[in-house]
């Protein structure tokens, strides 16, 4: 078994690992590097990504986040993908909003620790503790070598112990070892990160404390984030007001014990922008979905003081047209890089 590295290994984001054995090949995930152009020509060099290649047997996406997946949608038709059936939802669910969002039309299942067999390898998932849901760690067997590629990994989380799991019942007999390191040199990492449950504490007072409406601007496919802040809401006694991207991603999750727009505490709002893709792409039926759990721009600045809504800053006009901002707070909860971005820097101001 050979490996090519083509990146990822010098960068944080992008990662392309292709892996070679009696002259077939897969490769593990195919990610768009954080500061790439949005037209720039990223594809690795690999026989089977510029056109179909039958020695390339598939692609694993470990999970979906787009410096994992962020490439998939330029490979050949037909491309075969492996990836969880809950990353793949997602994915598929979050392309009526978003360009970003992809429907991987010839797909194998991941599920945790069944073996897939492509040719000479034997692929065995491990579900793994991440932000992103469905995320999985991988076991790469072939000509009697054993390759372990974790893709994006932690500990912290709501599924921490899938993390300790892994500690005590790890694949044995590896060769080699591929981890992410992101933290790793990062200063500051040293301590540790606040766990779900810590940050559930710290936004239920800040929630209290907010005389007017908590908007909270998460990523809406964090599932582990949103799950926290429902409960948040509820210690504080506030609704949760989702907007129906986020909505459609939790549908498609599949999991009944992840926040829903039929539960009680929980409202859908639809933003000018969402509404207008809605439109252009006619996908009628996904609003139909949350018809019954709607809150509107008119009932916002009554609902302010009871509830949390999640926020991003293409929502800034609807909620300033709303009237809904007198006694309200913001709360970033994501990566503060984002922050430093220049074409963040008019919203903030």
């Amino acid at each position: 078994m050979r490996l090519c590295i083509h990146r990822g290994a010098r960068q944080i984001g992008g990662t392309c690992v292709e892996v070679e054995s009696g002259g077939q090949r897969i490769v593990l995930d195919v990610g768009l590097p954080l500061d790439a152009e949005p037209d720039a020509t990223l594809l690795p060099p690999v026989p089977g990504f510029d056109r179909p290649d039958p020695s390339l047997l598939g692609v694993l996406l470990s999970h979906g986040h787009l410096d994992h997946y962020g490439l998939a949608r330029r490979l050949p038709r037909g491309t075969r993908f492996l990836v969880s059936r809950a990353a793949r939802e997602i994915l598929a669910a979050a392309e009526v909003f978003s360009p970003a969002g992809i429907t991987l039309e010839s797909a194998v299942d991941l599920q945790d620790r069944r073996p897939v067999t492509l040719g000479p390898f034997t692929i065995t998932p491990y579900l793994v503790d991440h932000s992103a849901y469905g995320a999985h760690a991988v076991l790469v067997e072939a000509g009697g070598r054993r390759l372990f590629y974790t893709g994006d990994i932690r500990a912290h989380g709501r599924k921490a112990a899938l993390f300790e799991r892994l500690v005590r019942e790890p694949p044995r007999g590896v060769h080699a070892l591929l981890m992410e390191g992101t933290t790793i040199g990062r200063p500051g990492t040293e301590i540790g990160f606040p766990t779900e449950t810590e940050l559930e504490h710290r936004m239920a007072g800040l929630f209290r404390q907010t005389p007017g409406m908590p908007l909270l601007w998460c990523s809406g496919q964090n599932i582990d984030r949103l799950v926290t802040v429902f409960r948040a809401c509820k210690r504080a006694g506030r609704q949760l007001i989702v907007d129906m991207y986020t909505a459609h991603i939790l549908r498609a999750t599949g999991n009944p014990r992840v926040p829903q727009a039929h539960w009680d505490r929980v409202r859908v709002f639809l933003p000018g922008a969402q509404r207008r893709r809605i439109k252009r792409r006619r996908a009628f039926d996904v609003s139909r979905l949350y018809r019954e759990h709607r809150v509107y721009p008119e009932e916002l600045a009554g609902a302010a003081l009871g509830s949390v809504m999640l926020f991003r800053p293409s929502m800034a006009t609807d909620v300033e047209q709303a009237r809904c901002l007198q006694g309200a707070r913001l709360l970033y909860s994501m990566w503060g890089g984002y922050l430093e971005q220049p074409e963040m820097q008019p919203f903030l101001a």
